[in-house]
């Protein structure tokens, strides 16, 4: 089968069988796959794995992606099965500590299993009504002005109106589309895992003091209940096809430290490169990327998960407007628009956090400046909100600053703000009481609070969280609603004012 590239007409919604399928069930496609359940579209999960990984890679969620699960809610069962730590020490691992007054209610690092989150994302998504078939990996596609049909590794074909790639950084969609990868191979390769260790961490302590001035690659870091987080350079591991042992691992401590620290029963031991790369489109027709499908980056950072599940929520609404009918013309292009520019800004930051890491006399001289430099505020706090998300500006056209950025969870009238977005609906906030969403009510909620805390008199919110519009003329707000939430009066649904 071949690619091709369609346009997206409209099409009657019972011509296909799902309204999306979503190769590939990490944390991208199972987040993906409840927001567009949201809006009542009709989801399929391909997994090609039959069972969730094992290992229990520790993975962590920043602040905007905390943020966006108390958006939707999930916060609070997601909280029980992490470990909170301060926003701190992100960038190329430079130990400075948070900044004060960051500006979120949830600023701090949630270090979590990542089959955990995998599993309370998935759980979630079926809850919602998704399917999730496993064992199923999708070999290739064909598109036309009406759809998508999708071929199994078995043979079987299935029909959808669109298909969404989040199947990692080899991604089959992503091939089979023919959208290019540009970017950097690895040049440098790390071994990481978690595991129990033989000795005293004061002797841990003592040997290993220093070491990271030498060997940025280098931590072996207590991670709670006896189990430590080991990372070492991979050079001398010459066969990359195989995953790493325990004996790697030791044989690389006893080159570097002198001593393997008695290191044994560890709970997942995996490789990983800096390979560097971003898909040059993240739509073709009816076909679009998002996750590891779309970008990879070295793990500098811990942005990778973050930034798939951002994508998720910055498409999923646009891609469910699509399918019920009433999205702008233009609205699932600026997917592609708002996300890919995100992405480069991650890429650029993972490189040069990689060049942080090196051991030469001119990457450690900058490395030393800039340590020095975050003492000042304003720096650290700067590359604190790049790391974590809430840092992000779509470009939405001139005005105030916060034009495009996201809206922190402030106090309102019925308890928090986050908690009216869990429908993924979108939202005026109105200090004037004079205003309306009018025809647009079933599509965003109205909520008049005088009280609400902001120092502007309205803003509209998409249903990701981002400011739309802020102002308090009714025909501006009717020219933004319609900007971003299509023609007025098309019923899909109850909306209006909240009491």
């Amino acid at each position: 089968m071949h690619s091709q590239q369609a346009t997206a007409g409209p099409i009657e919604r019972d011509s296909t069988v799902f309204d999306v399928i979503i190769a590939g069930c990490g944390p991208t496609g199972a987040m993906l796959a409840a927001e567009l359940r949201l809006h009542d579209v009709r989801v399929l999960v391909l997994e090609k794995e039959t069972e969730p990984a094992s290992f229990a890679r520790i993975v962590g969620l920043h602040v905007r992606s905390l943020e966006l699960m108390a958006m939707r809610g999930l916060l609070d069962r997601i909280l029980p099965h992490g470990r909170r730590r301060p926003a701190a020490g992100f960038f190329a691992a430079i130990p400075k500590p948070a900044p004060k007054g960051l500006d979120s209610a949830y600023a701090y690092l949630l270090g979590i299993p990542q089959p955990v989150i995998v599993h309370l994302l998935e759980e979630h998504a079926i809850e919602r009504g998704a399917q999730v078939r496993r064992g199923r990996a999708v070999a290739a596609f064909e598109q036309d002005d009406e759809g998508v049909t999708v071929e199994l590794a078995d043979g079987e074909r299935l029909r959808a109106r669109y298909l969404v790639g989040c199947d990692g950084g080899r991604s089959t969609v992503r091939k089979q589309l023919g959208v290019g990868f540009p970017g950097e191979p690895a040049r440098n390769e790390t071994l990481m895992g978690e595991m129990e260790v033989g000795v005293p961490q004061e002797e841990i302590a003592a040997r290993t003091a220093g070491m990271r001035d030498i060997h940025q690659r280098f931590w072996i870091r207590p991670f709670g209940e006896g189990v430590y987080s080991v990372v070492v350079p991979a050079e001398g591991i010459s066969d990359r096809a195989e995953p790493p042992t325990l004996d790697d691992f030791q044989r690389q401590l006893r080159s570097i430290a002198g001593t393997d620290f008695g290191v044994h029963s560890p709970r997942w031991m995996s490789r990983f490169g800096d390979a560097t790369r971003l898909a040059e489109r993240y739509r073709v027709g009816r076909v679009l990327l998002a996750g590891d499908a779309a970008h990879i980056h070295p793990p500098l950072g811990g942005q990778g998960l973050n930034l798939g599940v951002q994508d998720a929520f910055n498409l999923g609404w646009k891609l469910a407007a699509q399918i019920l009918g009433w999205a702008p013309e233009s609205l699932l292009d600026t997917y592609q628009a708002e996300r890919h520019p995100v992405a480069e800004d991650v890429l650029d930051n993972t490189r040069a956090q990689t060049e942080l890491s090196a051991t030469g006399p001119g990457p450690q001289a900058v490395r030393r400046l800039l340590t020095e430099l975050m003492d000042f505020d304003e720096v650290n706090r700067h590359l604190i909100e790049k790391i974590t998300g809430i840092g992000i500006r779509y470009d939405f056209g001139d005005g105030p600053d916060l034009l495009g950025r996201r809206l922190r969870d402030i106090d309102v009238k019925q308890g928090n703000l986050y908690g009216l977005l869990h429908r993924g609906r979108g939202l005026l906030l109105d200090r004037t009481g004079r205003l309306t969403v009018g025809g647009w009510a079933d599509r965003v909620d109205h909520l008049a609070d005088p009280t609400a805390g902001l120092d502007v008199p309205c803003v509209l919110l998409r249903p990701d969280g981002h400011v739309a519009w802020i102002g308090d003329d009714q025909q501006d707000l009717d020219a933004h609603l319609s900007r971003w939430f299509g023609t007025a009066g098309i019923s899909r649904g109850a909306g209006g004012p909240m009491g």
